[in-house]
Order: structure tokens, then sequence, then C-alpha cells
């Protein structure tokens, strides 16, 4: 599981290095970190999970949709054409897209938060300006996570 924040320099080959708090997480049975980025299309960060977590959103689209209609076949070309593999180098960097990058608003500092299962990468201050203030998160804990009565 993928949890905190950590910041980052982005080189100018779009490199950045891959938190160690994250890669005990990312690592799989035989000790490889194996990671795929996607780029979603109405937000403003790239999303990097695990290749088995990567495997599990493919067959939930391709289990849902119909590859012989023609929309639907839209929106798995879609998924994949929004994702490409990531490998970590001997200094522990990750290589970004540079088209994922710049479609992100992604520049010199970016954050990576843990969201589970995923990490979210964004630009630092775009990250930063949309913070949550301890006040708005108690509102919205209040306002979502009611306890049923039984």
């Amino acid at each position: 599981m993928f949890i905190g924040s950590h910041t980052c320099k982005l080189d100018d080959k779009g490199r950045v290095p891959f938190p160690a708090a994250f890669r005990a997480a990312a690592s799989s049975g035989d000790g490889q970190v194996r990671l795929v980025v996607q780029r979603e299309p109405a937000v403003k960060y790239l999303t990097i999970m695990t290749k088995a977590v990567c495997e599990q959103e493919v067959a939930f689209f391709e289990k849902s949709l119909d590859p012989y209609d023609d929309e639907q076949r839209q929106l798995i070309d879609d998924l994949f054409q929004n994702m490409d593999s990531l490998d970590l180098d001997a200094a522990g960097r990750i290589q970004l897209p540079k088209r994922f990058v710049e479609k992100a608003g992604i520049s010199k500092e970016v954050a990576f938060v843990g969201v589970g299962n995923k990490i979210k990468l964004w630009d630092k201050a775009t990250y930063e300006q949309r913070a949550v203030s301890d006040e708005e998160a108690v509102a919205l804990r209040r306002k979502y996570l009611r306890r049923k009565e039984g």
C-alpha cells in the first residue's frame, strides 16, 4: 500500500527519483519494481501503479466494455494509449513520458502522493494549491463519513 507524500525534482530529461518509501510497496515477489504510468483525461496528475494493479484495471475495462462497439472500443484504445511502462534506472529514477508530463502540467517539482494501491504524481505547486485545510477535511468527513445506524 502506498501512503504519504514525497516531493522530488524532475530533471531536464524527464527523470525523477522514485521515493524509496514507495519502492518496497512496489516490489514484486522477485524483488523487481514493475510500474505503469497512466494519464487520465480529466485530471491534472499522473497515476502510477504496479503492473499487477494495472492488469486488474485492464481486466475490468475489457470485462465491462464491448470490443465490437465503436465507442466502447475507443475507450479501450484510449486506456492503452494513455499508459506506459516505467523502469527504475540504476540511480532509482523513473523516466516520465514527455507527452504525459506536458498534459498533466508538471514542471520541475513533483509531489508523489500515495493513495492505497496507486500513486498520484502531481506538479508540486498544483498539489499544494488544491490541498484541503484541516477545517475542510473535518467538514468533508462529517458530510460523507456518517455512521450508519443499524
